[in-house]
């Protein structure tokens, strides 16, 4: 995978954060927003389990489309609590370090 194709979780990220101050009812991601912090995490426990049950099926295309479902509501709460991507994956880093 090109990192190119990777860099679509920031601009992804950038409308997520975008779209927190929003007050559009068009937007899906605007109205987790207003839903607050338990129905955004709630969100993410529901994309986890579909995640982990289409793995179960061996259906790829079910498990690709679960996954990108997790990931969008992940960068949600993760916006939803000002933490950005780059401070996962810098996390991520400096374990792979601590055990290469």
């Amino acid at each position: 995978m090109a990192s190119s194709d990777l860099s679509f979780l920031t601009t992804l990220e950038d409308i997520v954060v975008e779209r927190r101050s929003s007050r559009s009812t068009d937007s899906y991601t605007a109205q987790l927003f207003a839903a607050g912090s338990q129905r955004i995490a709630q969100k993410v426990g529901e994309e986890a389990v579909e995640v982990a049950l289409a793995s179960t099926n061996g259906d790829r295309g079910e498990i690709v489309n679960e996954a990108a479902d997790l990931i969008y509501h992940l960068l949600v709460l993760l916006a939803n609590q000002e933490i950005q991507l780059a401070d996962v994956v810098a996390t991520l880093q400096a374990r792979h370090r601590k055990n290469p």
